[in-house]
């Protein structure tokens, strides 16, 4: 990649918009950062591009944060930074100040704030808000369905929670989703993926007592139940990884660390964890079990050419994902 590549960052926020990703925040050798960058994952040239705002004031350097995307503009929540004594206020808590980490007038804490990015006009904004916001907080998990942004749990201050809150980006309303049903034990660094308008899958983190967390769970925004979901990946617990929706509602998970990395780091993960979360549909079984029996099979092999060209086609996609491994191999 060329162009304004960013720093090494960890923490950092990314999204896709328009045939872009964004990444803003993170942490890099000097520590929390402010600056935006994009790439066209389109052109073929995977040229970055630093952002100078025209429009608005950046939020405050931070990392550990969460966006959504919605009707064109960007939508960031929440994180860990720092910023002046002058531009913290006391009275309506949007920030707390981590009482371990301040020099001088600079301050470090977790804040609840909503800031607005419009790609289009380079322009930042920072709505008023109504209702309840959630408690400040860092290494949370967020998600967008049905017109709405979802936050899960996270840090505040010295613990971990599995609290939903929900904020309705036409009236900037936030709510709270109090379950009704047995919830995920307190965690954060796990992530969270809507997988239709109404349905949302959580997976991994860490837990309150810093445990690594392998267990899925599903939560029904309304109906406002939350389900554990049972899967084959039990064994593979996982902690500040990313997921994103593929097909048929499937959850990809990749990368993040399977231990308490600031204590113990044995490498990072990079493999990817593919949860299906409901029933496929005929067409996906039977495209999934030529894919993974073809090599194995003459007859199919042989009958292969034979198929319509649109199925032939998404066959061929799905041979190359159960390919065998290096590892397989040998």
């Amino acid at each position: 990649m060329t162009g304004d590549v960013p720093p090494s960052m960890s923490g950092t926020c990314s999204c896709y918009l328009n045939g872009h990703m964004y990444i803003f925040g993170g942490c890099d050798d000097n520590g929390q950062t402010n600056q935006i960058y994009c790439v066209d994952l389109k052109d073929g040239k995977y040229t970055w591009r630093k952002i100078i705002h025209e429009v608005g004031s950046a939020p405050s350097p931070r990392d550990k944060l969460s966006c959504w995307v919605h009707k064109g503009r960007i939508i960031y929540f929440g994180g860990y930074g720092h910023k002046q004594l002058t531009d913290t206020d006391h009275r309506n808590r949007s920030f707390i100040v981590d009482e371990a980490s301040w020099v001088g007038g600079v301050f470090w804490g977790w804040n609840n704030e909503v800031h607005v990015f419009d790609p289009t006009r380079a322009s930042w904004s920072e709505p008023q808000t109504h209702g309840r916001a959630p408690a400040p907080r860092a290494a949370h998990a967020s998600a967008t369905a049905g017109g709405r942004g979802y936050v899960c749990g996270g840090r505040v201050m010295e613990t971990r929670t599995s609290d939903v809150h929900c904020l309705d980006f036409e009236s900037w309303m936030w709510s709270e989703i109090l379950p009704v049903s047995s919830t995920p034990v307190g965690r954060s660094w796990h992530t969270l993926t809507a997988v239709s308008d109404s349905s949302l899958f959580l997976f991994g983190g860490l837990s309150v007592d810093c445990k690594p967390m392998s267990d899925a769970w599903l939560l029904d925004v309304e109906t406002k139940k939350w389900r554990e979901v049972e899967h084959p990946f039990r064994n593979k617990p996982r902690l500040w990884h990313s997921a994103c929706p593929g097909q048929d509602s499937d959850v990809i998970v990749f990368g993040g660390s399977c231990d308490y990395i600031l204590l113990i780091d044995t490498g990072h993960c990079n493999d990817a964890l593919v949860f299906q979360t409901q029933p496929y549909p005929l067409i996906r079984i039977c495209e999934d079990y030529i894919a993974k029996n073809v090599r194995d099979c003459e007859l199919l092999r042989a009958q292969l050419h034979l198929l319509p060209t649109k199925v032939l086609s998404a066959v061929q996609t799905r041979m190359t994902f159960y390919r065998p491994s290096k590892k397989q191999k040998h």
